[in-house]
């Protein structure tokens, strides 16, 4: 079991909302602070060398990018994002590092065929980085409708306004059905109170009251979960629609689709010998890289969720048994890294970064 977005939940978008937006991909494309998460650790696992290719599959503000090409002489990137805007700095960028850094706009499924037109095949990357999750200046520009402290339209897609009849979250809330949403909720975003939040959803259909905006969304959440004190990593506190708005935004963007394809992916551009690199913010995206990374995707090859979920009907014979749990990886580190105590403090939102190392060796 596993869910994809349902694109039968169109709802077009007004004119002046497309307007609004292209004007923050000119302006933030050149006004964004970005600090990347455990640079320095990202490095240290990658140890780039002269003329060595890699693959940033998420170049948002391009720390990281930039990080690498400073690192060794003649080093190519291509720079994958689904987001315009970030797609808009890479070419700025790019400018900088003319034939090193080939900026590409699209998503993960979309790599190959934007490879094809490069010239590169498979076995021939010698490094990949994943930086998951949404960036600083997703979270930061309100029209994007990601952030619950800035109000702005509830849109959460990613790819921007690259493919219009894509349906916004304002559009899956306006639409899906009840137990639906609520497994939205529970499986995506970890939710205690999903059902809860999914009644309210829908009886505020009933009121005729259509959640438009981020402030909608967010305090129709606080008021079902007003007994409820959260906080977060840092033991500061947290607002109760957190969670809601990470569901949202995963299942309008379809990432953890997007997410096992291109562990797939990845292992089929490295080169033996070559790296992957993965920073993730939180358990659901942590949990597929490692059981990819450890072999571990036995009755959940396309879409590994948690155990519980799994087909226990599912009968396997040895050999199918020994070929899935076989690693084609080597785990650099016993353990997962996160940053540093300073690292946090001067950059708080990198509390939640796991960064996961391995080597092709199959």
């Amino acid at each position: 079991m596993y869910f994809r977005p349902v694109y039968c939940y169109l709802n077009s978008r007004c004119c002046d909302i497309a307007k609004r937006y292209s004007q923050v991909c000119n302006t933030t494309a050149n006004n964004v602070h970005h600090i990347p998460v455990m640079k320095n650790e990202v490095i240290d696992c990658f140890q780039p060398k002269e003329n060595q290719l890699y693959i940033d599959m998420t170049f948002g503000a391009g720390g990281h990018a930039e990080q690498l090409l400073n690192c060794a002489p003649n080093l190519r990137v291509f720079a994958l994002d689904r987001d315009p805007v970030a797609f808009e700095m890479a070419k700025n960028l790019s400018i900088k590092y003319p034939d090193q850094l080939v900026p590409l706009l699209g998503k993960f499924s979309e790599l190959p065929k934007l490879l094809k037109r490069h010239g590169i095949q498979q076995n021939m990357v010698d490094g990949i980085l994943f930086d998951l999750g949404c960036s600083s200046m997703q979270f930061d520009t309100a029209e994007r409708g990601f952030s619950i402290s800035k109000d702005g339209p509830l849109d959460m897609r990613m790819d921007g306004t690259r493919f219009p009849s894509s349906p916004t979250a304002a559009d899956v809330l306006a639409q899906i059905d009840e137990p639906d949403l609520a497994k939205v909720l529970k499986i995506y975003g970890e939710e205690k109170q999903a059902k809860k939040i999914a009644r309210a959803v829908i009886e505020s259909r009933y009121q005729f009251v259509r959640l438009k905006t981020t402030k909608d969304l967010s305090d129709l959440v606080a008021s079902v979960c007003n007994e409820e004190h959260r906080l977060d990593k840092l033991q500061r506190p947290s607002h109760a629609a957190t969670k809601t708005f990470q569901a949202l935004r995963i299942f309008v963007n379809n990432e953890i689709n997007e997410l096992n394809y291109s562990l797939i992916l990845a292992h089929r551009y490295l080169k033996v010998g070559g790296k992957i690199v993965t920073l993730s913010f939180h358990s659901l995206e942590d949990r597929i890289v490692k059981r990819h990374l450890c072999g571990n995707v036995i009755g959940n090859a396309i879409n590994p969720l948690p155990l519980k979920y799994t087909d226990h009907s599912l009968w396997y014979n040895r050999d199918d048994v020994d070929s899935l749990l076989h690693s084609n990886w080597k785990l650099l580190h016993k353990h997962v890294l996160v940053p540093g105590t300073e690292e946090v403090e001067t950059n708080p939102r990198s509390r939640s970064a796991k960064l996961r190392c391995a080597v092709k060796i199959s």
